[in-house]
Formats: structure tokens, sequence, C-alpha cells
């Protein structure tokens, strides 16, 4: 079932959650636990990371250094896939611009296709850690605004090989970013904004908000996006803090503001138990007052950790 489908037939707010794909090398154990810990609850989709190559520099052991190629969380489509069959769920797989061609995104899709799954959430995602300015493939999408229009032409049956004969239309929902304190690379709301409507415009079906703390910026978001003329879903996305050093760590890397009350709070902990407490009980309220508030659904980051997800969705739902 697709997401916005699943959204617009809601009678009340949803919820769905976000997992990271196995290290390479170990099994999918961890992760499945960390499902059956949810299913209780009904979530209605679950969102699949997707990992480019990282560059690496090691030094062997005369001295010399040389650089590799890795990725840690290959398989993305396979266990999305693995996931769907498993628990019967609607998986979302992240689909980037970063480190992956125009062909390779045409043929993840056409596998995703196959395998009957119809969602998809289009990023750009992040540039290697060696870049200062985000860079495209050789071949491949700029920006999510191109990834969507791939999509989109897709789903007309338009391929990259344009002699195709009777080529079948690939119909995926599409989700993409919004940021309801800007994108750390937008020079100001407002074209940031622009760049949103631009993607909204292109096709896409649903948004999903990158972690705030404050809902108030969330709500003040919805309101500028609804005046700027994008009526579709706005999915507020949830982070539970769960460690003491996440409240200077999120900030940075992310570019976001800890409302005053929560960074008190988080300030006189002395162990991660201490903060997953405090960030529970924050993701607790936030909760609550979204879904009294009517939003859609629920995206909670879990990165991996359920035992704080869980006492979240048992509050609220």
């Amino acid at each position: 079932m697709k997401v916005i489908d699943i959204i617009n037939n809601a009678k009340r707010t949803v919820f769905s959650f976000e997992l990271l794909p196995p290290l390479k090398g170990n099994d999918a154990g961890k992760l499945y636990q960390t499902i059956e810990n949810l299913t209780e609850y009904d979530p209605k989709y679950i969102n699949i990371t997707t990992h480019r190559d990282e560059l690496e520099f090691k030094e062997l052991s005369d001295g010399t250094i040389v650089k590799r190629t890795v990725r840690k969380r290959p398989g993305t489509v396979a266990i999305a896939a693995a996931i769907q069959y498993k628990f019967g769920i609607p998986v979302v797989p992240h689909i980037l611009c970063g480190g992956f061609t125009k062909s390779e995104t045409e043929h993840v899709l056409i596998d995703l296709n196959f395998l009957g799954i119809k969602n998809v959430l289009a990023l750009r995602g992040d540039g290697t850690k060696n870049q200062h300015v985000f860079q495209p493939e050789k071949n491949g999408n700029a920006n999510a605004l191109e990834l969507v229009l791939q999509m989109k032409d897709l789903g007309a049956g338009k391929y990259l090989e344009d002699d195709l004969k009777n080529s079948l239309p690939l119909d995926f929902c599409i989700g993409v970013a919004g940021y309801p304190e800007k994108h750390f690379e937008a020079p100001n709301k407002a074209l940031d904004l622009l760049h949103l409507k631009q993607k909204v415009d292109a096709g896409a079906d649903y948004i999903v908000t990158q972690m705030f703390f404050d809902n108030a910026v969330y709500y003040d978001f919805v309101k500028k996006c609804r005046e700027f003329g994008i009526t579709i879903p706005i999915i507020p996305g949830i982070k539970p803090i769960n460690l003491v050093n996440q409240l200077t760590v999120l900030p940075k890397i992310f570019s976001i503001d800890i409302p005053d009350e929560l960074a008190a709070g988080l300030a006189k902990c002395k162990t991660n138990a201490d903060a997953a407490r405090v960030g529970t009980e924050w993701a607790i309220y936030q909760s609550k007052d979204l879904v009294a508030n009517n939003a859609p659904s629920l995206h909670i980051y879990t990165y991996g950790v359920s035992d704080n997800v869980k006492e979240i969705v048992k509050a609220v739902f």
C-alpha cells in the first residue's frame, strides 16, 4: 500500500519509524527484533536508510597510507524486501543522489518494482567527508528535484534508454524531505521553501521533516508551506534523544536548535540512561501535542534503538 493512501485513509494520526540496514558482516536479527518490539502498536510503514560508499585512509605497517572505498551498510533493497515480506508492513527505502548515477538509480527502482515495493523517499544525501560542497556522481542527479523528476519519468514509462519498446511505467509513491529550521546549506528560509515547492510541483506525494524539538517550529513551517501553495501532507520527524552528547552533537550535525527547557534537563544528566529518560519524556510530550493537533503521521527516527520508541508509542497510541 502506498504511504499517501495510508495517510489519506487514516482516521487519526498514524506512526512510522526509520531503521538502518545492518552493518556489513552482520545479520538482520537485531533489526528484526526492533521491528517485533513495535509491531503491537501498528506501525503503518517503515523507512530504510541508504548509505553511499565512503573513502577511508588506512596506514599500513610500513607507514604507507592507502585509500579505499567502502560501504558500511549495504543491502537496503534486500533488507527492505525482507521486512515487507516477513512483517507485511510497507517499506520506504531511501533513494539517494550522492554516490549513485542515474543508471544505478534506475536499476534500483526497477528492482524495487519487481519486489512489489511501491514507496520511496527521494533525498540528495550527503557528500563524502572530503567534500566541502556536495558533488554528484558523473551522470548522477545533482539534487532531490532531479531525482524526483527521474522517478516521475519512470512513472510515465520513460527510461534512460529512449528506444525501449513497451516500457513498463514504474508507479512509486514519492516522499521528500522538508526542513522546518532550514537546510544547513540554504542561504535563507525563503529559498529553502522554494526548493521544497519545486520538489512538490515535480510530483512528490508527501513531505517528512528533519527532526525538531520545538513543535512551534513545525507548526510555523506547515503554516508557511500552506501559504506558499504546498498542500501535500507534512509528516513531523521525531528523534528521541538517548545520549548525553547529543545535546551538542545533534545541533552541530543537523543545524537545529534545542529548546531551553530540554537543554537544561539534558545538561543535568550524568549518564546516557539519564539522557534517554529525559529524551523519551520530551518525545512523548512532543508526540501527544502533535497528535492533538492532527499531525497526519509521526515519523520516529530510531537509529536502531527501540526501547524508548516503544515507550513513546505506548504512551501516545
